[in-house]
């Protein structure tokens, strides 16, 4: 991938989403929408925004029994998604059945702790050790599974790239040096993710809520 930044579309309104992403199409690799902008238009909002001409990320986080998971991936087929997030936690079989029902072109990457949560908040659900040590054993679990790669925050994509070297590593929760980390827990920047062995960087805010758009996409694309 010639650039590897995934623009965060998560925006409720479809012509402002359309609008963005036409304006920055030129300074990154692929769009992410997620479930607030799938709930909020569905099937046709992702037709639209391919419309723009780029790789389309559906995060939509899967997470049922392994059946149910199976008829949603094969639902999508028709959006011809580039990639599509399931949540690790969902064990061996739902994994391996989403694989097996999505489409030949389309990467199933697992989430394996969201970027949102720290080791306070794993105490909290009652699961021991570190955020980084539920990531391996959720990195390990989604490779035996055959999916394509993960999700993870970059504090833990290094380690993963050393236990999985062909695997592929979205990293979200990013900031460019200098910015706030607003809800995230676990940020890094864009490059050092990428140095670590990130495949894809999803980035939101820093691009679009910036005063400009296109300049900021620019700025981050120089850094790596």
């Amino acid at each position: 991938m010639s650039n590897p930044v995934y623009l965060a579309l998560d925006l409720p309104q479809l012509d402002a989403a359309r609008a963005l992403a036409e304006k920055v199409k030129d300074h990154v690799g692929g769009l992410k929408l997620g479930l607030e902008f799938f709930c909020a238009h569905g099937h046709h909002g992702v037709h639209e925004i391919a419309h723009v001409g780029l790789p389309i990320f559906l995060d939509l986080k899967l997470h049922d029994i392994p059946n149910t998971v199976a008829g949603a991936m094969q639902a999508i087929h028709v959006l011809e998604p580039a990639i599509v997030t399931i949540h690790a936690s969902g064990g061996r079989s739902m994994m391996e059945d989403a694989k097996a029902a999505a489409s030949a072109n389309t990467k199933v990457v697992a989430v394996t702790m969201l970027t949102s949560l720290d080791e306070r908040d794993l105490k909290r659900m009652g699961v021991d050790g570190t955020p980084h040590d539920q990531v391996l054993r959720l990195a390990e679990l989604a490779e035996v599974a055959g999916l394509d790669g993960i999700v993870c925050s970059g504090h833990e994509v290094d380690a993963v790239h050393r236990q999985w070297r062909d695997g592929y590593f979205v990293v979200p929760g990013l900031r460019p040096a200098g910015s706030g980390a607003g809800d995230q827990k676990r940020v890094v920047t864009p490059r050092q993710a990428r140095d670590d062995g990130a495949s894809v960087l999803v980035i939101g805010r820093p691009i679009s809520r910036a005063e400009d758009p296109v300049a900021a996409a620019r700025a981050i694309a120089a850094t790596l």
